[in-house]
């Protein structure tokens, strides 16, 4: 298989390895920034006017943060289906598979919009999740090929390509709920076909061109003997996954929590879907577009003083966000 895949010939006639690695190392990359490009304008388009659309259809904002919570549940059982799928069938079937479902998701949400079916969209937003989840797994198909000092910094170039279609995506629900308006469908539905579309490019663009697999390609390499030693010698560092793993939850928790009701909050204060999908892009870019420099950092200062570092950040800004609110309310 290796032989097969190598893009540069020796002169004895044997394979160069590692150059061929390389090689399709970049090739994989740029096919993951392609889809991410799509994937970020399906996830922020979504999120933007999910908890309004679930407000309008039940009439009260006991159930303005379920939309959101549906997403998050669909996109952890999708995570762990479609790793377990890329596991045994590689990243292209995994994620392609992924995309497709949240795609499915998007258009039954606007089916339930239609019919104003309240459980047809709690369903449809769970499944609507599956895209989420492939959008983030496929920045990690960008590594497999990765060496390990590119490992970082492959993961920071895609989240900085997920930024442009992210910010894009909740600046187009203005646009999206008059298109919608026209054909019929509830104007807070109207993103979802921007959503629709991008999670259906994004799933065929890695179906189409993530080729050779690099997860399959990564695991043929492994029969070379020092990788395998490599392999055995990197298991001691599940713990460090344990970590990682609890410092995303944390942070995920105190994010989802305050960009779910930032849409309900501005839409009381009189704010248009045109500022609210502005401010949603701002927070989207935040997040992602200083991950090229954190990515390198982490390269070269490594994980453990990243991870305290962003615990300062996160500390800072939310002080910062309570004092400032404070300091408003008693002016």
């Amino acid at each position: 298989m290796t032989a097969h895949l190598c893009a540069i010939i020796c002169s004895e006639g044997k394979c160069t390895i590692m150059n061929n690695q390389a090689y399709v190392y970049k090739r994989t990359l740029i096919v993951v920034v392609i889809a991410q490009l799509f994937g970020g304008a399906g996830l922020a388009a979504g999120l933007t006017v999910g908890a309004l659309l679930a407000q309008s259809m039940v009439q009260g904002e006991a159930l303005a943060g379920l939309p959101v919570a549906l997403i998050t549940l669909g996109s952890a059982l999708a995570a762990f289906l479609i790793g377990r799928m890329s596991q045994r069938l590689g990243r292209r079937v995994g994620l392609s598979l992924g995309f497709l479902a949240g795609f499915v998701g998007a258009i039954g949400i606007l089916v339930a919009a239609v019919l104003h079916s309240i459980w047809l969209l709690w369903m449809m937003l769970f499944l609507y999740g599956a895209g989420t989840a492939s959008n983030l797994q496929a920045r990690y198909a960008g590594t497999d090929l990765a060496t390990e000092k590119q490992r970082a910094t492959a993961v920071s170039i895609a989240l900085v390509s997920t930024t442009f279609g992210a910010v894009l995506g909740p600046n187009l629900v203005d646009v999206m709920g008059d298109f919608a308006a026209s054909v019929g469908i509830p104007p807070l539905a109207g993103p979802f076909i921007l959503a629709a579309l991008a999670y259906g490019l994004a799933g065929l663009t890695l179906f189409i061109f993530l080729r050779p697999d690099p997860f399959l390609l990564a695991q043929s390499l492994l029969d070379s003997k020092e990788q395998k030693n490599a392999a055995y010698e990197a298991k001691p560092m599940q713990k460090g996954v344990v970590v990682g793993a609890m410092v995303m939850i944390l942070t995920q928790i105190i994010m989802v929590a305050i960009m779910t009701m930032t849409p309900v909050h501005m839409e009381h204060h009189g704010h248009s879907l045109r500022e609210i999908g502005l401010v949603i892009s701002i927070h989207v870019g935040a997040m992602y577009l200083p991950s090229l420099f954190t990515g390198i950092l982490v390269d070269r200062l490594g994980r453990t003083v990243m991870v305290v570092s962003s615990a300062i950040t996160l500390l800072g800004a939310g002080l910062l966000a309570a004092f400032t609110l404070q300091t408003r309310y008693l002016d």
